[in-house]
């Protein structure tokens, strides 16, 4: 592989098995990263050589900064976690690259992030129009360059969540706990990965002392044998469908 991403790609970072030094290094080694980091440092240069005015360029960011929670839960529910992408052949390869093969492996750090082909389209759907009509092409660039270097973020504490780390601060060790469980007991709620203010607004927030019943898609996300065998693509592209846990899959792989 002669790219950075396929040099990057060539070797396997299982997060439980990682340091937090070991994270660090991988995280800006990414080439994605890179890419939202000097897209948000491009777009601050583009703002404020714009001429528009510098206070509403920085509510333009602001917008930007507080209306993600709210565009990812939203994605994360309503399209991640749709199984009706899989059920065609032109959205079944992009389903299973942006999130069923997450939860079939959610230690995979090459899976955990976003493919930058949908996820700078969304931060720029997300940020852009409502920039443009508070300050202009200055508060699109600042809605921009606050929603990209915002996912970046939000992509390292995602990463955090995963790492086989228990972070000292309490609130992210509360948030690190919310996020296994929807990986790990039922997927069909705390879909805030990062803030689970929406979760709770829309009552699809839980917690260990109420949770629903353990899921029996939490790592196919529903995608089970009775839909692969009436939409097979998904199936086709992973080699069959599981609903073992990826450590079990491991060992039968090891065995």
């Amino acid at each position: 592989m002669s790219t950075k991403a396929g040099f990057w790609k060539a070797r396997k970072y299982h997060l439980d098995k990682m340091t937090l030094g070991e994270l660090n290094k991988a995280y800006f080694q990414y080439y994605a990263i890179q890419i939202y980091i000097v897209v948000g440092i491009a777009c601050i240069y583009l703002a404020l050589t714009s001429g528009a005015p510098l206070m509403a360029m920085i509510g333009a960011a602001a917008f930007g900064v507080f209306s993600f929670p709210l565009f990812w839960y939203l994605i994360h529910r309503l399209v991640l976690h749709g199984t009706w992408l899989a059920k065609s052949p032109f959205t079944a390869t992009l389903w299973k690259r942006i999130h069923f093969d997450h939860h079939q492996d959610p230690h995979d750090l090459y899976i955990l992030f976003g493919a930058v082909y949908t996820t700078l389209p969304s931060i720029a759907l997300a940020t852009v129009p409502v920039g443009y009509w508070i300050a202009g092409w200055g508060g699109a660039f600042a809605g921009m360059a606050a929603g990209s270097l915002t996912y970046c973020f939000y992509e390292f504490c995602h990463c955090l969540e995963h790492l086989s780390y228990k972070p000292k601060n309490k609130f992210l060790q509360r948030m690190k706990q919310l996020h296994m469980a929807h990986h790990f007991h039922n997927e069909q709620g705390n879909y805030g990965i990062t803030n689970f203010m929406w979760d709770r607004i829309f009552g699809t927030y839980y917690h260990n002392k109420k949770r629903p019943p353990k899921s029996a898609t939490v790592f196919n996300l529903g995608y089970n044998q009775e839909m692969a065998a009436k939409y097979p693509w998904v199936a086709d592209l992973s080699g069959g469908v599981s609903d073992d846990s990826p450590r079990d899959r491991r060992k039968q792989f090891q065995a």
